[in-house]
């Protein structure tokens, strides 16, 4: 194994600060896989994430007089997040539920992503306004900007909510 005590204390820094991004980009996703019911995921990115943090924190108690040391793996925490936030929205694993308002062409929005392949629940309803029409639809993630352009080619003014869900029985799913 390495020997940090002999390594340039920048390097060590950067060492430091590369292992808590990793880490944190590890730990991330494997709460993500958590709420969304993946065991064999979670318990591989748990495995590996908390070995590795292990070395960092080491590393950082071992030389508690360098505080670019703790810089380094406090800046690895924060930037860690963020690298995992932006990893989960290029995977975009599992499914999610949009709820379209709709005061002028609910029908047509509803209509527009079922052409689109995906199922669509069209329920009237009132507004302060009046009339709206309220659409439901769960979709997995990755296609979440795909109907969002479907629902603003036909309501640009259209209000929409995301969920995210876990499929619990039966159902449309595009394929």
């Amino acid at each position: 194994m390495l020997n940090w005590l002999s390594i340039p204390p920048y390097l060590l820094t950067l060492a430091i600060f590369g292992l808590r991004v990793f880490d944190m980009s590890l730990d991330t996703l494997r709460v993500l896989f958590v709420l969304r019911g993946r065991r064999p995921l979670a318990w591989i990115l748990g495995f590996f994430q908390s070995a590795i943090w292990v070395v960092a924190i080491t590393s950082v108690i071992n030389n508690l007089e360098n505080w670019w040391n703790i810089i380094g793996y406090a800046a690895g925490f924060a930037t860690g997040n963020v690298v995992g936030m932006i990893i989960d929205e290029r995977l975009a694993i599992g499914y999610a539920h949009l709820r379209i308002i709709s005061s002028r062409r609910g029908t047509a929005v509803a209509q527009a992503i079922r052409n689109a392949g995906y199922a669509a629940t069209e329920i009237s309803g009132q507004g302060k306004d009046g009339t709206v029409a309220l659409i439901n639809s769960s979709i997995r993630r990755r296609d979440i900007t795909r109907v969002r352009r479907e629902v603003f080619k036909i309501d640009p003014t259209a209000f929409i909510t995301l969920s995210e869900v876990r499929p619990l029985h039966r159902g449309f799913w595009r394929a």
